[in-house]
């Protein structure tokens, strides 16, 4: 069957966990998923392999990350694609203010159809790249991010877009420790000042979902960054009394 004609019945039934992860919001979930199946699939955001493993290496995978990410806090979910992990975190943390950012027109297409389709107007959803948004992007408490680079360079983009004292959490795989330990270099370069890995959703998806906390100090990003900002922030404000 090719590519764009997987049809929504491939999709499998939600599994129990499934209803204790999104309780109310569930029927949500299920929509979003359908949604996955047939025109993220159709659009090119998703395999159809995918399909059948959805519920348990993609929604319930990303939606556990809720046990790690505070209260009330702001959110970037950097290189969102389809929306994994912020719209599953969006479904089950209605407290989070969660801004998904991604450079490709088709995916934030698709992210604000689904926003409106399911009421999340706690997400906002911005084009474009990390590093191309850093000069007019609000710092965040915490960034997500998941499959979208090495730790390392996922870091270069993330970190820069925290508040002071704010935190990264990358779902990572198995190679999660190994990862951690060849971009400590790179991190600490970045104004780092602390590294984790944590496993969510112990006894709800198997295997839980590995996560690498990165967690800055004062100087988000490094004082290069930090003076970047300061100097995009000058330049924004001496346009406005230009006016």
């Amino acid at each position: 069957m090719s590519q764009d004609t997987t049809p929504v019945s491939a999709l499998p039934e939600p599994p129990e966990a499934a209803h204790k992860v999104f309780g109310e919001r569930l029927a949500d979930a299920v929509r979003y998923a359908e949604l996955l199946a047939d025109v993220g699939v159709r659009r090119g955001l998703i395999g159809p392999r995918e399909v059948p493993r959805l519920w348990e290496r993609h929604l319930l995978n990303c939606a556990v990350l809720s046990e790690v990410v505070p209260e009330d806090v702001t959110v970037c979910d950097v290189g969102s694609g389809a929306g994994l992990p912020g719209i599953p975190l969006a479904l089950v943390r209605p407290d989070l203010r969660i801004t998904l950012l991604e450079p490709l027109l088709r995916r934030t297409n698709f992210l604000q159809e689904v926003a409106e389709l399911l009421g999340l107007e706690q997400m906002s959803i911005v084009r474009g790249r990390a590093e191309e948004v850093l000069s007019t992007f609000t710092p965040v408490h915490v960034v997500t991010a998941r499959a979208v680079a090495p730790l390392d360079r996922l870091a270069g983009w993330g970190v820069p877009l925290l508040r002071p004292y704010g935190e990264m959490l990358a779902i990572k795989g198995e190679t999660a420790e190994q990862e951690l330990k060849a971009s400590r270099g790179a991190l600490a370069k970045l104004g780092v000042v602390g590294t984790s890995v944590l496993q969510a959703g112990v006894d709800i998806v198997d295997p839980p979902s590995t996560v690498v906390r990165v967690e800055v100090g004062e100087s988000p990003g490094g004082v290069r960054f930090a003076a970047k900002r300061a100097k995009a922030a000058r330049r924004g404000t001496g346009r406005r009394q230009r006016r």
